[in-house]
């Protein structure tokens, strides 16, 4: 009898979605520098020099090299409190901070101190794929609620209370959106955190691509006025807005019970994130403000010239915008978009990433990491998709 059985969990998770892409994109026949790849957010410009002399001194400092606090350094966790309440205002303290190894992390953290095997956290379609897929790892449940074009891609608070079964313990967003780029208003996440808050269960949220909001949009919600709620669990990742994806460091923003409990998971996790970019970013956030308002008008560039781009193409249609993606309907109704998206990469050397990888009901679209690129290489898709 063969014992060596793998776990059906796992088993049954497709493949990782942008390798599988990207390996169209290894049998591309053009030259290599028109290879334009809108498959991954990852920022197209480097970290500033402070923080790559600030890295290179915490990697050669031998107290870097033990093990650290399982919440996080004491400093970097004091650094990011101060950094969010000149962001989001309220009040935010250490005490309300656990460092993860990148979001990805942060969210493992947050579903498995929320939700046992056999119940379910709400999350909206097109969803992140990472989240559902950490959700089928662990035996919780996906629930879900779709949205579309014609809200922009944003839940109606009272259809949403309809999906609130008994079984759910959280609803998971993301705001700017991954993969619509759809910015949530603060009012909206205040109604939805009331909701929440109603019914009984968590409001995870997910802000990313938090310092990448539209000019003048204001602070992305007024959640910790009061400090953390105990519904409230938020997350964030340093990677886009400091160009540090290597260096895997995410974060948790919620009421100290809830760090209390995430403490037990990051344990056996990790035992504590990397520590040398903790100890290089609390040296530099404060000086940093300028920078990131910099790289912010920077992507807000790429997101016009992608805007001018495709209004040449009117057999392309952009349906949602925002933050590092673009959600675009592309024009094959009858194809699939796994098809597409390996085609495009093949033959034209165009890397995105199919809507069949989002959710249910998405093959109508790509998903353009636009923010990977310079506004001059997205000028030439204009040339590039015409069909």
């Amino acid at each position: 009898m063969n014992r060596q059985v793998f776990n059906p969990n796992i088993r049954n998770l497709d493949v990782p979605p942008i390798p599988r892409i990207q390996r169209a994109a290894r049998n591309y026949t053009g030259p290599r520098e028109n290879l334009v790849d809108l498959s991954q957010a990852v920022p197209g410009y480097s970290a500033p020099d402070t923080l790559l002399q600030a890295l290179g001194q915490a990697a050669r400092d031998p107290a870097c090299l033990g093990y650290g606090p399982i919440e996080g350094e004491s400093v970097f966790r004091d650094a990011y409190a101060r950094d969010l309440v000149r962001t989001h205002g309220g009040a935010v303290s250490s005490e309300n901070i656990l460092i993860t190894a990148g979001c990805n992390q942060a969210f493992v953290s947050a579903a498995l101190s929320v939700a046992s095997p056999g119940q379910s956290i709400l999350l909206i379609n097109p969803w992140y794929f990472n989240h559902q897929s950490t959700l089928s790892m662990f035996g919780i449940n996906t629930s879900h609620f779709t949205v579309n074009a014609s809200t922009g891609f944003l839940p109606d608070p009272a259809r949403l209370a309809a999906a609130i079964t008994p079984d759910v313990r959280a609803l998971a967003i993301v705001s700017p959106n991954n993969p619509t780029g759809a910015v949530y208003p603060a009012a909206l996440i205040r109604e939805l955190h009331e909701l929440c808050a109603t019914r009984g269960i968590w409001l995870i949220l997910d802000e990313t691509y938090q310092d990448f909001l539209p000019a003048g949009h204001g602070p992305a919600h007024d959640l910790f006025d009061d400090g953390p709620s105990q519904s409230l669990i938020g997350l964030s990742s340093f990677s886009k807005s400091y160009c540090i994806p290597g260096h895997r460091l995410g974060a948790v923003v919620a009421a100290p019970s809830v760090i209390e409990q995430m403490g037990k998971i990051m344990d056996n996790l990790q035992i504590c994130a990397p520590r040398a970019p903790q100890v290089a970013l609390a040296a530099c956030l404060p000086q940093l403000d300028d920078w990131r308002a910099a790289n912010r008008e920077e992507i807000n560039r790429r997101a016009s010239a992608l805007r001018q781009a495709l209004a040449a193409l009117p057999e392309w249609r952009i349906d949602a915008m925002g933050a590092y993606f673009a959600y675009v309907r592309h024009p094959w109704p009858e194809e699939s978009s796994v098809s597409i998206a390996e085609r495009l990469a093949r033959e034209q050397g165009i890397v995105t990433l199919p809507g069949a990888f989002f959710g249910l009901d998405q093959e109508h679209y790509l998903r353009i990491a636009f923010a990977n690129v310079t506004a001059d290489v997205i000028g030439t898709l204009a040339q590039r998709l015409k069909i």
